[in-house]
């Protein structure tokens, strides 16, 4: 081939890696250069630092213990942009998305041996300290309305960090690789022989690895949320993590699946738990006022709709 005048493709190289509370995976086309992918992990590795509200040493873990009377904070720039970016998707949700969720998400222990649903009184005191409205950011300060309120930025911080990758990736040169943050896919470019990356969707409730469908996607993020990713049955109803700040128990709305596609994950990740929230119409409303942002809505009966400009994506049955 290099006597053709043509430069050999390097065989993809990926690698995985349990961080941010799930499977990261990194995918290289263009080129099988380790250093770039340690560079990747690294990444990962510092945002989950900042982010984690659950790693003593993270800045959300110490906004979230701050010291009574003690409003305002001093945080990272890249941690103020995810703040900043979770307020912006829970005004643009009227709050059905909202960032300061934290003392619901942590009701809910999904991932406990035998999980069960809290009692109704600690829902009702962990629902009232729920308010968007009492954060807000400017510049690096984080500045609270009162001593109460935490912030939960797991529907929204996943997103944030695969952009970041990507600028990463491409500031490196690559121009062809696929970033999974646990299910949270963001294309660079396209495959090296320039056709798009194929890119499944989960079926709901079935095993990982089995797909409703696929979308053909270049240089675009696809992310889902649905209830089958965290959730548990007690006495025949499906508790899922997609939690209503309203009421502090899971969304009933019909809904199992909502599929985003958009230019930034950050903003695929926001909407995709925004638009399950607001439901079909609401939603479906919301992503066609968007520019280069698409929705697929699957509902229980089995039906999957999508909004305006959706199915151009969807891959052609081989």
């Amino acid at each position: 081939l290099t006597g053709c005048g043509r430069r050999a493709v390097p065989e993809p190289v990926s690698r995985s890696s349990f961080l941010l509370n799930t499977f990261v995976t990194v995918t290289l086309y263009d080129t099988d250069d380790q250093e770039i992918l340690d560079g990747c992990f690294d990444l990962c590795a510092e945002y989950e630092n900042l982010l984690s509200r659950t790693k003593e040493t993270s800045e959300i873990y110490r906004l979230n213990h701050r010291a009574e009377g003690e409003r305002s904070l001093q945080v990272s720039e890249k941690t103020a942009q995810v703040i900043a970016k979770g307020l912006e998707y829970s005004r643009l949700s009227d709050g059905a998305f909202d960032i300061t969720i934290e003392p619901l998400s942590s009701l809910w222990d999904f991932t406990a041996e035998n999980p069960q649903v809290p009692p109704e009184e600690a829902i009702r005191e962990a629902r009232e300290r729920v308010n968007y409205r009492n954060v807000s950011v400017e510049g690096n300060m984080v500045t609270f309305a009162d001593d109460v309120t935490t912030i939960d930025l797991g529907a929204i911080a996943k997103g944030f960090i695969a952009d970041e990758i990507k600028a990463y990736l491409i500031e490196e040169g690559v121009g062809s690789a696929i970033i999974n943050l646990g299910g949270n896919v963001l294309c660079v470019g396209a495959r090296p022989d320039e056709t798009p990356f194929r890119i499944g969707i989960q079926r709901p409730f079935a095993e990982r690895n089995e797909v409703a469908g696929a979308l053909d996607i270049e240089d675009m993020s696809v992310v889902s949320s649905g209830v089958y990713e965290r959730h548990f049955i007690q006495d025949g109803v499906n508790y899922h993590h997609l939690l209503n700040p309203r009421t502090g128990y899971p969304y009933e709305n019909g809904l199992v699946q909502v599929t985003i596609i958009s230019r930034d994950s950050v903003d695929g990740d926001g909407l995709s738990t925004t638009c399950f929230a607001l439901g079909i119409e609401e939603g479906s409303e919301l992503l066609e006022s968007l520019e280069d942002t698409y929705g697929i809505f699957m509902t229980e009966d089995g039906e999957t709709y999508y909004t305006e400009g959706a199915e151009q994506f969807l891959a052609p049955n081989e």
